[in-house]
């Protein structure tokens, strides 16, 4: 059996989660108002591995969501997932964050899903993905406005899931855009992802992995004089 625990702390959800073969069987999560992963994070991963009665030995890797989000979040959920897997000698699994915020959402055939999470102002951290978990389009910066992600709405029901969802949805009035919002990444949808990244090997280099800020800055139109 496979033992991957899974950690999420991009936003301001602290995640924590034990899977085996990419089914998860404990979970601990708080999503706080304020950033304060530094204090709550081993201690949810105690609390875990605990109440599953596994020991840190029997685990086979350790998966961390790679990014984009809080630059501090980032940092400490990397930090930790590289110092457990360099103590036990395991491999580090390292998860793109808007590939499972998408997997939050159920779809049928033909729809797509971007998750969508908040920047600054009216800029977000998206990304696009079919039915299939598939990447339509990658993650990018970008500054919302009423003709975003018109291409896509044009063919098809498009699910906008996230934090950033509510910037969009002051802006978009499509009929085909579907709104979920109070949504954020969780560890539960890092499990299988990161069991079948194990599968196949793809690990990352544990000495000189960092996470993905996506820092670029995209300049918005400039006013009027």
């Amino acid at each position: 059996m496979t033992h991957i625990l899974c950690l999420e702390t991009a936003t301001t959800n602290c995640s924590v989660a034990l899977s085996i073969n990419g089914e998860v069987v404990m979970m601990q999560e708080d999503n706080a108002k304020k950033y304060s992963h530094a204090e709550r994070l081993h201690t949810f991963i105690k609390e875990v591995l605990d109440k599953a009665g596994v020991a840190q030995e029997k685990l086979d890797a350790i998966a961390v969501s790679k990014g984009p989000g809080s630059y501090t979040g980032l940092r400490i959920g990397v930090s930790a997932a590289k110092g457990l897997c360099a103590a036990l000698d395991i491999p580090l699994i390292a998860v793109e964050t808007l590939r499972s915020l998408s997997r939050k959402q159920n779809l049928t055939h033909n729809e797509l899903v971007v998750p969508m999470l908040d920047a600054r102002r009216m800029e977000v951290y998206s990304a696009i993905y079919d039915s299939e978990g598939n990447v339509i389009r990658g993650t990018e910066a970008q500054i919302l406005d009423e003709t975003s992600f018109t291409e896509y709405l044009d063919k098809s029901i498009v699910h906008f899931i996230g934090n950033g969802v509510e910037k969009f949805q002051e802006v978009c009035t499509h009929p085909n855009a579907r709104f979920v919002t109070n949504e954020l990444p969780s560890a539960a949808q890092m499990a299988a992802i990161s069991n079948q990244k194990f599968q196949e090997g793809l690990f990352e280099d544990v000495a000189y992995f960092e996470p993905y800020y996506l820092k670029d800055f995209i300049a918005g139109k400039p006013k009027k004089k």
